[in-house]
């Protein structure tokens, strides 16, 4: 049967079809997907997991077990989850296993643009790399047989484009995977000094041998075209190129992208006049060519940031190809806001009013940057609000600061930087935006909200007696739709001598069973046109005719800007 599926819908059944069993992820886009459909086949143990580092291991366990195992992460996550990689590199495995990694030129959803195959050339892990969604089933297929095969992870880069773009999948029978009986192995498993020395050089053999069936492994493929010009590339890029310059050229298209085979690309590139690489991000391809001796041309045409398309290739190479004209006319900017009633409005509101340096962290919360509440000082990375607070207020820093983090992120990673605070004694104040969901990534359970991936009931972490027990003494919980609760917490809290944590805790507004309320209404005899509910940010408040109107179809009648008019003119 044929079917049509996003690319991470593809590889999770691609996953299923290989007899996978167990598969331990933690949320982020544009790889959420991939444990989400995966989770439907009841044949496969599917979790959240707390970070990337333990879903990394627990794959591990899983594979040591005999079992078929996978995760997936954005690329940021591969780097919470580099520690175990570059050791799991060493062990190799007894079950398949599989490191699914979505990568976000552009960054439609991240903090960074990151090249995942450098994490795959630095651990000596191969690397597939699919160019649809019929090629991400294929290829988590046969990762499992490389990963076997070779005594070794695989990794499968996505990218974002490849993920969640649309193509013709044919769909097969699940292949069960019968796990073996565990025995004990000492020298491969137990990666101290003596045992680790020995499994370096097994690694580098295994690369040779990975180089070798990379020259006539099927991923790898040619096609043939005019020779003035071979092109290099993978991936996503291998459809910008199809589609700007048809069957043109020769383009040898690389499905594995780590090891690469050098005696296919030599060959290549004898029989063609000249040689370009076109991939997007590091000049990976480019730079392996030039080490062959290879005359080659890549970054001097092709930018390092952000996406490629059609028409930047054919502009590249000096080719004309139609393209659509959409001749829209200038439309105001509409940046990314938060939500009309969302439950991180009203304390980002108290804290900006208050002057309060705000360290953040990654989450839909991270839209309190935004203007007008311009509320947030800095974002790093998952957990660095709480660290950077520690350091921040270290540095001998004489004024109001605070870190905010939500409540799937603190699990994540801020847990160990307020032991920090705790351990090393920074008087530091953690606000936890807990809207009892992992909200950026589209409504994932996590350790916080007492269900599992599957929506059945879970243990449940209560973050007061958490915090309490790493040794903060001052924790408290406000609403923070009250915003004279949340103004009073900010300052006692910010005057106390000791850390302390604020739990601001209210369901995020898009749970389905969230009741919102009868939407307000602005009486526009009262108004006087201060402008002071506008000050909230939020999207269903616009002013019309100097008056202030609230959109009924957006206003959740949460009734924070109620709380800002000072004429009653909101009820």
């Amino acid at each position: 049967m044929k079917k049509l599926l996003i690319g991470n819908e593809a590889l999770a059944r691609g996953l299923w079809e290989a007899g996978c069993s167990v598969i331990s992820s933690y949320p982020g886009t544009p790889s959420t997907e991939i444990t989400e459909f995966a989770a439907k086949y009841d044949e496969i143990y599917c979790e959240w997991a707390p970070n990337e580092k333990v879903a990394l291991e627990t794959a591990f366990g899983a594979s040591l077990a005999g079992a078929r195992s996978a995760c997936a992460m954005k690329h940021v996550g591969m780097n919470v989850a580099a520690d175990p990689l570059f050791t799991l590199s060493y062990t190799g495995v007894t079950g398949g296993l599989v490191i699914c990694v979505a990568d976000d030129p552009g960054m439609h959803s991240s903090q960074n643009e990151q090249d995942s195959r450098r994490y795959a050339i630095a651990s000596k892990v191969p690397m597939l790399e699919p160019a649809d969604s019929s090629e991400a089933k294929e290829f988590a297929k046969l990762a499992f047989d490389i990963s076997e095969s070779f005594d070794t992870p695989v990794m499968l880069r996505m990218c974002t484009r490849i993920a969640h773009s649309q193509s013709i999948t044919e769909l097969s029978e699940r292949n069960v995977h019968e796990i073996p009986e565990y025995k004990k192995q000492p020298q491969k498993y137990i990666m101290m000094p003596a045992y680790a020395k020995l499994r370096h050089p097994y690694v580098e053999e295994r690369t040779k041998k990975l180089a070798n069936y990379a020259e006539t492994s099927p991923l790898n493929t040619v096609d043939y075209g005019d020779t003035s010009i071979g092109i290099i590339t993978s991936g996503s890029c291998y459809q910008y190129v199809k589609e700007a310059l048809g069957d043109k050229y020769c383009i040898l298209k690389l499905g594995m992208v780590n090891p690469l085979p050098p005696k296919m690309i030599s060959d290549f590139a004898s029989k063609v006049d000249r040689l370009i690489v076109i991939e997007e991000l590091d000049p990976v391809i480019e730079e392996f060519c030039k080490c062959l001796g290879l005359a080659v041309e890549g970054k001097s045409l092709f930018s390092l940031i952000g996406e490629f398309s059609q028409t930047v290739i054919a502009k590249a190479l000096g080719e004309n190809i139609e393209s659509v004209n959409a001749d829209i006319p200038a439309v105001p900017v509409r940046p990314p806001v938060m939500c009309a009633g969302c439950p991180h409005r009203g304390m980002f509101y108290t804290l900006a009013k208050n002057k309060v340096t705000v360290l953040g962290d990654i989450g839909c919360y991270t839209l309190g940057a935004q203007a007008p509440l311009n509320a947030l000082d800095s974002t790093l990375c998952m957990g660095a609000s709480v660290s950077g607070l520690h350091g921040f207020n270290k540095a001998g820093f004489d004024g109001k600061c605070v870190a905010v983090i939500g409540d799937s992120t603190f699990i994540h990673s801020g847990i160990t930087g307020l032991i920090n605070i705790a351990y090393n004694g920074s008087n530091s104040t953690v606000i936890i935006l807990d809207n009892s969901i992992t909200g950026m990534t589209g409504h994932q359970q996590n350790p916080t909200t007492g269900y599992n991936i599957k929506g059945d009931p879970a243990s449940k972490i209560d973050l007061e007696t958490l915090c309490r027990s790493v040794g903060i003494n001052r924790v408290r919980v406000v609403d923070p739709y009250d915003l004279k609760a949340c103004d009073i917490a900010i300052k006692e809290e910010l005057a106390a001598n000791e850390p302390s944590v604020i739990i601001s805790r209210r369901p995020c507004v898009l749970l389905k069973y969230v009741k919102t309320k009868e939407s307000l209404k602005v009486d526009p005899n009262k108004c006087r046109s201060c402008k002071s509910c506008m000050r909230l940010g939020c999207p269903a408040i616009s002013m019309k005719n100097g008056k202030a109107v609230i959109d009924n179809t957006l206003c959740v009648g949460c009734g924070v800007c109620a709380q800002l008019c000072a004429f009653d003119a909101i009820n």
